[in-house]
């Protein structure tokens, strides 16, 4: 195993050692698993990345279509395999070449990571807001119960109104496991993504 493969796998070997530390730091982040806002490329890829590199506008063209690709998520790795591979003979596993491929599936990815870490804190504080209504319209309740004349109108609206809500609140945090395993699968699928191309990489090992 060359040192370059090796201080890949150390660090997702790493990385699956705290996505399953719950961090409860953030009240907005219902999740079991860590909040990580931005993920490192560095931490993912071990060589280095011309980003502002002049390319060929066919070179670039073959680099973009090759990163549009890996960044399906519909697409299993497996499938594209082959292409990876017909990629890299068309290169010769340049690093400079296959680290462009990379970067652009690394940008497009955390892009749609972040977007869905920023839906996961918006539908949280938007459960947290239906609870606290759920709690403000029992203690109404509860409240006119005890009155010496009770509405029983409005409490039978009230509660009309907290089953509706409780059921709303119930079936949406039955998504929430989905909603928060999603990061998760991206960024694995970064790291299969980084391991496939640094297997056709020159000096991959």
């Amino acid at each position: 195993m060359s040192i370059r493969r090796l201080v890949l796998v150390l660090a997702m070997s790493g990385l699956a050692g705290t996505a399953n530390a719950a961090d409860f730091s953030d009240p907005t982040w219902p999740c079991i698993q860590r909040k990580v806002d931005q993920m490192s490329i560095g931490l993912m890829w071990p060589y280095p990345v011309e980003e502002d590199a002049e390319l060929d506008p066919d070179l670039q063209k073959d680099i973009q279509e090759m990163a549009e690709l890996l960044a399906l998520r519909r697409l299993e790795l497996e499938e594209l395999e082959p292409r990876v591979a017909a990629f890299a003979d068309r290169h010769d596993g340049d690093p400079r070449i296959m680290s462009l491929v990379f970067a652009q599936v690394f940008g497009s990815l955390s892009k749609r990571r972040t977007r869905i870490i920023d839906g996961i804190g918006d539908f949280s504080l938007s459960q947290i807001g239906l609870s606290e209504k759920i709690e403000s319209a029992r203690v109404e309740m509860d409240a006119e119960l005890k009155a010496s004349e009770p509405d029983y109108d409005r409490v039978d609206a009230l509660e009309e109104q907290i089953d509706w809500d409780q059921t709303i609140y119930t079936d949406r945090q039955q998504s929430i496991t989905y909603l928060c395993e999603t990061p998760t699968l991206l960024e694995r699928r970064l790291y299969s993504i980084a391991r496939m191309l640094q297997n056709h990489t020159s000096d991959g090992g």
